[in-house]
């Protein structure tokens, strides 16, 4: 299984100051503004507002049905101002970048940071600012002596301006050629939150995460989906799944998955070469087998199906 880069850039302390609005503008230090608005943005489109009523939302537990913590969206030149305002060049290297040390300046061994913005989602990487002790990746340059993440903490940085810091991340994507996380999508759907991943095979032959190599000439990768409760993301077990692979001109692919167990956690999966020209998978999903008590998402009676774009 390949491991996720965790970034470690620049920590916000606990009593960050959120009563800078989004949409206000903050100081910089070398005397300018920055603005949340007004240039071209990047990253994630925002979500569409959820509506429900206050008896509703509590009869769901606090938060709706498909609820995740998402962020706007940035303005990512000014993010990138923040990453220089903030010494970040200091620490870890982007190729393409040019961020000259000035006088005074040392430099620490910290994670590169070229195409994170392909290999996690923006709040993944909002998470790794302010709280990077949140997951800690065993290597060189991540943990300290004292067993937490080595990140320096910035307490003058604003609400804002970790915002449009974040959205400056996503804009690096990888060069061609490098290596990159196997692709994933998610969407929810009838009860579900549904994931769906691909892991490649390796060039031995072997898939991540499932050690044993394939007979010589047929590397297969493996097709994963991880299914979940959207409001308590406990993983369902006992659903029929399987996918249609669909390739433009040919006739489509149907894989069964199997209910499975690994490194990945619990999920539903199968051992398969997938079509270099494949534009789209479709899951069927459902419904499930097990005993469904009261407030459980009706959804899970009846068979779901959900297509994903594939490029």
């Amino acid at each position: 299984m390949v491991t996720m880069t965790r970034i470690l850039l620049c920590i916000l302390p606990t009593g960050l100051a959120l009563s800078l609005g989004l949409g206000l503008a903050t100081p910089l230090p070398g005397g300018g503004q920055e603005h949340a608005h007004g240039q071209a943005q990047s990253g994630s489109a925002p979500p569409t507002s959820i509506r429900i009523t206050m008896d509703a939302l509590h009869a769901a537990g606090g938060v709706p049905r498909g609820w995740r913590f998402t962020l706007p969206a940035g303005d990512a030149t000014a993010g990138r101002q923040a990453f220089v305002d903030f010494k970040c060049y200091a620490c870890h290297a982007i190729k393409g970048e040019q961020f000259p040390l000035k006088p005074g300046e040392s430099v620490s061994a910290g994670p590169e940071l070229t195409g994170m913005g392909s290999h996690h989602p923006a709040e993944y990487l909002a998470e790794s600012i302010i709280n990077p002790s949140a997951v800690l990746i065993e290597g060189p340059g991540y943990i300290g002596g004292d067993g937490r993440s080595i990140m320096p903490s910035y307490p003058d940085m604003t609400l804002t301006r970790l915002v449009n810091l974040v959205a400056y991340l996503k804009t690096l994507s990888a060069p061609e050629g490098a290596h990159t996380h196997e692709s994933a999508r998610e969407q929810v759907v009838g009860g579900y939150r549904v994931r769906l991943v691909y892991k490649k095979a390796d060039a031995a032959g072997a898939h991540h995460g499932h050690g044993g190599a394939m007979p010589v000439g047929q590397p297969q990768g493996r097709l994963l989906v991880f299914l979940a409760d959207p409001a308590s993301g406990q993983p369902i077990p006992y659903v029929p799944v399987s996918a249609k692979l669909g390739v433009l001109g040919k006739p489509p692919q149907t894989v069964k998955l199997s209910p499975s167990l690994a490194q990945e956690g619990f999920h539903y999966g199968a051992d398969l070469t997938m079509p270099p020209d494949t534009n789209r998978i479709t899951l069927s999903i459902g419904p499930t087998s097990m005993q469904l008590g009261p407030g459980a998402p009706e959804g899970l009676k009846r068979a779901q199906t959900v297509a994903f774009d594939w490029k």
